[in-house]
């Protein structure tokens, strides 16, 4: 009994230290998206009214909102595919060579996605009225501060200093972004790192709520919302 136990034990071991070695992967990939939506989209409406390419396809019948929306789509749907096969990819990859996937793949999935479509709409935004250095600039500067106070805030939750807490809240409240990655680690994580809640990178020590989640949901929509008013009503 003594020896089956120490077998259940060692393979329980394995198994948290394969997830968390999972979650890293992931979280290295979640960097990528952040990176990758940011640079593929933050020169296509600044870049273009720059240039003035735009007054080629921006005439009747094609309407402002259309070519705007063609575009996200175009955009979403591409980096929709990009992360699945990232997230998917490398889930499966795992589950071949030692049958470990994450918790909750989907909604962890889901929640990666929003991210990378909050700051796909963040460009497009700042991209109607913004140079593209400056469109970059400021995206990435404000996804950079979401990093530094979700670090923040998890460290402070450790430390039980409230301060440091809502500072970091604060900086999920200007963006969101870092908060679904929080939220979408604290998903796909095991129980048993979820339960130690020692991990900044996890987001273990300080979880975003669901209604952190649909405010970043409804930050993403205004965002878009914004971008569609200021093309419509911008001279190109």
């Amino acid at each position: 009994m003594e020896q089956l136990d120490g077998k259940h034990v060692g393979l329980a071991i394995r198994n948290a230290l394969l997830s968390n070695l999972l979650m890293l992967g992931l979280y290295a990939i979640d960097l990528l998206i952040v990176v990758m939506t940011i640079l593929v989209s933050v020169d296509t409406l600044s870049g273009e009214i720059a240039s003035g390419t735009i007054q080629a396809v921006a005439t009747k019948p094609v309407r402002r909102w259309e070519l705007l929306a063609g575009k996200w789509l175009g955009f979403a749907g591409m980096l929709t595919l990009y992360i699945a096969l990232m997230v998917l990819g490398i889930n499966g990859v795992t589950y071949f060579m030692s049958g470990i996937v994450v918790r909750h793949l989907v909604y962890g999935f889901a929640l990666m996605w929003m991210e990378s479509m909050l700051l796909l709409c963040v460009t497009f935004c700042f991209g109607t009225t913004l140079s593209t250095l400056t469109n970059g600039a400021l995206a990435l500067g404000l996804h950079g501060l979401a990093f530094l106070g979700g670090w923040i805030e998890q460290v402070g939750a450790l430390t039980k200093t409230p301060k440091a807490v809502g500072l970091g809240i604060i900086a999920s409240i200007v963006m969101p972004s870092e908060a679904l990655w929080r939220r979408a680690a604290f998903e796909m994580q095991t129980p048993l790192a979820t339960a130690g809640g020692v991990n900044p990178v996890f987001g273990g020590a300080s979880i975003p709520s669901p209604l952190m989640v649909g405010y970043a949901a409804a930050y993403t929509a205004v965002f878009l919302a914004v971008a569609f008013r200021r093309l419509q009503k911008r001279d190109l």
